[in-house]
């Protein structure tokens, strides 16, 4: 402990701040300009506060290892599974949200809105109210604009883009399976379509329909997360003074501590986070998030959330019934202790709304664009100036009582720019924005002119600035340079960063004299503004379809419509090797001996590739079509690759992996192949399509098998397929045959996961044999969860997200 102390001594060095703070040359005896004096003093009073928040950092930090510490040693002399010991209060104490109920404050008076409760999201009659323009003409697109992406365009018929696919209704009521004792089998139905699923033969006499099923006996805990999302968003990433650097993907909000490779996960959101902002504390942090649909058909309304990032508990959420669509951009107000909370919403007039955070009350909103917003800051030393950027626009709003007052930024002489991207502040006061012409703006204290103008700091976009706490402005571009300014805009330094990582999305000051660079290809960089960056974080940039889990080691490989293959170390944590392909990958399938991963694309060619070395070992094409599925016998003497085309094509393999021979196809199928078993003696295979058959093959000779009493009494070595005997009990109610997108077996044979069109993780008991069986759920995806697989250990499971392009990985517990 008392190295972590020692540790701590040297990250919050408060030396130079209290040598400033006895410096009597700013005294009023001096001969400064009261405005200057006024500044100085703002600048004491505002490192003087910083002091304070580190060390309350600080102390955060003791007591989350503390807490660790006790749940580890919980663990360790407990046998059996335990539950976690309750976390020790930490400062300061605040009500928190436990399942959508907030907790209230002890002793504290009432609120107006009566005591502890949640304040309505309409507001009171004597406060004026947006009106909003046409939003009910976007009612169905209020999750993302993928929403529209038609499901015969991707695989599986996943459903687009999130948990908002609003498939099911309350009006789809299916018939129940039926069981026939007499020839053995349970018929169910999916959209009214019978499928006929023939049970062992052993397990006929002692089969009860309505037996109930019991829940498993293992659960999940999420582990890691890997991914970062730098496409699409802004302003995401922070280090806390805990050393935990903070950012998201999907609907989970990581904290990673980095020295330590460990990773904790705020999940208490539902669907796509858009927009995070740290508070002046550095503990308290606020996420918004998008507009969804649950699994029942429910509208889940956009909001933000508060929470507590040492223990993880939601503080309040705000706006419930107020936002429209999703949450742009937020920030937490500087000078009045962090007390306000601005948010842009994405309706049509993008609404600006100010908020007392702690007493969930709406203080002002107003229409602030019908173009895009894509940052709002308050400034550092007034609390009731707000600056907003966006498509052809820059405001500086001044809060007066319960109004928001607007003047828009002059460029006079200066030519306007198509999109001011980023913004941030000076020491002085000052505004500097950066903006899509490549210049650096700089707008002086108090006005809504500029002073001094950076004229082709970048070539092209300006994304992102970043003010250091020793006065250097840094700034990051498209064109991928950092580049560091001193306090007369005179360059200092300026580095490139390499085509691979992409262009630089946000940056955010690190420990020392690092900074961290979040770019537009999901890469978070650490590194220096005169030395080399290296990934801390990456993942994919396209939806993500393809896993394969290695056979004797704790790998796995993910491939994605982005044409990058990963081979992942569950381990460490990192890329093992990296390969970009010509064409979108769907699907991957390791080799038995796991020398070898064969890789399905979309175009109907598909590769080998050496496990260890990532070179190509061949490449074959069979149809045009996408390949949903490649797997290898268990002896690894065939290859197995289902297609769009409703084929299955058959190779003999040899010489361990490294030379393929077609021996045909297997023709039978009505529609797309969706999944693929093989026996465990590698002598037959069990094939799903698109339109719900369940048929079995003799690969070796491509034949169909069409009697069942051959069939039925199988083992098989793997469990894939969506329909099956064993799995039925998986399907919930109103299914409509492609709510499942994937299914996986443990190794064991005591578990089953499935990953479904909800973004949700379900963990059932196997076999999965009875109607309606319960399952453990779990959240994190934002998106369909298109592929779920077991480590050859079952000491983990790994599930991708498609268009959250995020790769969990969850200890079973």
């Amino acid at each position: 402990m008392e190295d972590g102390f020692s540790s701590y001594s040297s990250l919050y060095d408060t030396s130079s701040l209290l040598q400033f703070c006895n410096d009597d040359s700013a005294s009023a005896a001096s001969s400064m300009e009261v405005t200057d004096r006024i500044a100085s003093l703002e600048q004491r009073v505002q490192m003087q506060e910083d002091e304070i928040q580190l060390l309350k950092s600080a102390l955060a930090d003791v007591v989350r290892r503390l807490n660790l510490s006790e749940e580890q040693h919980t663990v360790g002399t407990r046998k059996g599974p335990t539950k976690a010991r309750p976390m020790i209060a930490t400062l300061p104490l605040r009500p928190t949200v436990n399942n959508g109920t907030v907790l209230p404050k002890k002793g504290t008076l009432p609120s107006p809105s009566g005591s502890g409760s949640r304040k309505d999201a309409s507001m009171p009659t004597n406060k004026s109210t947006v009106r909003r323009a046409n939003s009910n003409e976007h009612v169905g697109t209020l999750t993302r604009k993928d929403s529209g992406d038609s499901k015969s365009n991707r695989t599986r018929a996943g459903s687009t883009g999130s948990n908002s696919s609003g498939k099911r209704t309350s009006e789809s009521k299916q018939k129940d399976p039926v069981f026939n004792a007499e020839e053995g089998y349970v018929k169910m139905y999916l959209k009214g379509r019978p499928i006929t699923m023939y049970m062992p033969k052993d397990l006929v006499d002692s089969y009860c329909l309505e037996a109930k099923a019991d829940l498993p006996h293992k659960k999940l805990k999420l582990d890691w997360v890997y991914g970062y999302r730098g496409r699409d968003c802004r302003s995401n990433l922070y280090l806390l003074p805990t050393g935990e650097t903070v950012y998201f993907i999907a609907s989970v909000v990581v904290l990673y501590n980095v020295d330590e490779q460990l990773q904790r996960h705020y999940t208490g959101h539902t669907d796509d986070i858009k927009c995070l902002a740290v508070h002046p504390d550095k503990i308290t942090i606020a996420t918004g998030q998008v507009a969804g649909t649950s699994c029942d058909g429910k509208q889940l309304a956009p909001h933000v959330r508060v929470w507590d990032s040492v223990s993880l508990n939601t503080l309040h959420v705000l706006g419930t019934g107020f936002f429209d669509r999703a949450l742009v951009c937020l920030a937490f107000s500087k000078s009045n202790g962090g007390n306000t909370l601005c948010v842009v919403d994405d309706s049509n007039d993008h609404v600006l709304s100010v908020w007392d955070w702690q007493r969930e009350d709406r203080l002002a909103e107003v229409k602030c664009s019908n173009e895009s917003v894509f940052a709002t800051d308050f400034h550092p030393t007034d609390s009731n100036i707000i600056v907003t950027c966006g498509k052809s626009h820059l405001y500086f709003w001044t809060l007066e009582r319960s109004t928001l007052v607007k003047k828009q930024g002059l460029f006079e002489k200066q030519e306007k720019p198509k999109f001011v991207l980023c913004a941030t502040f000076s020491e002085n006061g000052d505004t500097i924005t950066g903006d899509s012409s490549g210049n650096i703006l700089v707008w002086g204290k108090g006005t809504n002119r500029i002073s001094q103008a950076i004229q082709g700091a970048h070539e092209g976009s300006v994304f992102a600035l970043c003010m250091l706490r020793n006065g250097t402005l840094v700034s990051g571009g498209k064109d991928r340079k950092l580049i560091s300014w001193d306090g007369a805009y005179q360059q200092i330094q300026m580095v490139e960063v390499p085509e691979l990582f992409g262009p630089i999305r946000t940056i955010a000051e690190g420990r020392g004299e690092s900074v961290l660079i979040g770019t537009t290809k999901n890469f978070v960089l650490q590194g220096s503004l005169d030395g080399e960056f290296i990934p801390i974080t990456q993942g994919h940039t396209d939806e993500l379809w393809g896993l394969a889990i290695h056979p004797v080691k704790a790998q796995f490989l993910t491939c994605g419509h982005d044409r990058q293959v990963s081979l992942w170390d569950s381990s460490s944590h990192h890329p093992l090797w990296i390969k970009n392909l010509e064409d979108a990958a769907q699907s991957a399938g390791f080799h038995p001996s796991g020398a070898v991963v064969a890789i399905g694309t979309q175009t109907g060619r598909w590769l080998v590739l050496d496990a260890d070395s990532k070179d190509l070992v061949t490449v074959h094409t069979d149809g045009n079509e996408q390949l949903s599925v490649i797997h290898y016998g268990p002896d690894g003497n065939f290859l197995a690759i289902g297609s769009h085309d409703n084929y299955i094509y058959i190779y003999a393999v040899s010489e361990s992996g490294r030379k393929y021979n077609r021996v045909g196809k297997c023709s039978g199928h009505s529609s797309f192949i969706t999944h693929l078993d093989w026996s465990v003696d590698s002598q037959y295979l069990v094939s799903n399509s698109g339109d719900y058959e369940i048929l079995y093959w003799i690969p070796s000779v491509c034949k169909q098998v069409v009697s069942m009493e051959t069939t039925r009494d199988i083992s098989w070595s793997t469990c894939t397929c969506t329909l099956a005997f064993q799995v039925f009990g998986l399907w919930p109610d109103g299914s409509d045959g492609t709510d499942i997108n994937a299914v996986c077996r443990s190794n064991d044979s005591r578990l089953l996961v499935t990953g479904d069109d909800f973004g949700k993780v379900h963990l059932f008991s196997y076999p999965c044999s009875q109607f309606r069986a319960p399952s453990h759920v779990y959240g994190g995806h934002s998106s369909h969860v298109t592929n779920v697989n077991f480590l050859f250990d079952d000491s983990f499971l790994v599930s991708t997200g498609g268009k959250d392009m995020s790769v969990m990985q969850w200890r079973i517990v």
